[in-house]
């Protein structure tokens, strides 16, 4: 167990995709911190990667995401876990770095399978508890107890942010203070 390092961490934002998201519970604040870590990771130097899931089926990645997210860094899957896609695999391992703090939906699902299997692949997976939802509150809320029983770290926004910062007397805190003021708590 470690603290969240920016110089070690990717960002992974799973399936915010425009025909899923109406359906999502509390997805505003999900959607407003995610906004918020990408605006910290590109500030910060954080790779970040978004991934689709059965995009041709599913549609795109919402614009408000998408519109922070170069085409490069959007990777297209079929299988629920991200883990389990070779593409994606591929492309983590290429970033050489351990830890994925990970943001999106459905968390009792592509989240929840991406997550265990990126701890399985000897990843150090960090789940954003207020940068993920699902449909249901009772299956967000079950996703997490499950997630936090199987090893796997959860955290908040503001966590991620503080961590990525290490410091309170740099150019890059008071770059990012404004982020963390705008943070749906």
């Amino acid at each position: 167990m470690s603290l969240i390092s920016r110089v070690n961490s990717i960002l992974l934002i799973i399936d915010c995709q425009a025909r899923l998201v109406p359906a999502m519970s509390g997805f505003p604040t999900v959607e407003a911190n995610i906004i918020g870590m990408v605006q910290a990771a590109r500030l910060l130097h954080v790779p970040l990667r978004a991934t689709e899931h059965c995009p041709d089926k599913i549609g795109p990645t919402v614009d408000s995401i998408r519109e922070r997210v170069q085409q490069g860094e959007i990777l297209s899957k079929t299988r629920f876990s991200g883990a389990a896609e070779p593409s994606i695999v591929d492309d983590l391992a290429q970033l050489e770095r351990a830890q994925v703090v990970i943001a999106g939906i459905e968390a009792h699902v592509c989240v929840l399978q991406s997550a265990v299997g990126l701890l399985q692949l000897d990843y150090q997976p960090f789940l954003v508890v207020d940068g993920v939802t699902s449909r249901s509150t009772s299956d967000k809320a079950i996703a997490l107890k499950r997630l936090t029983e199987l090893g796997i770290q959860c955290v908040t926004t503001e966590m991620v942010l503080f961590e990525w910062l290490e410091r309170g007397d740099t150019a890059d805190f008071k770059s990012i203070i404004p982020l963390i003021k705008r943070l749906k708590l």
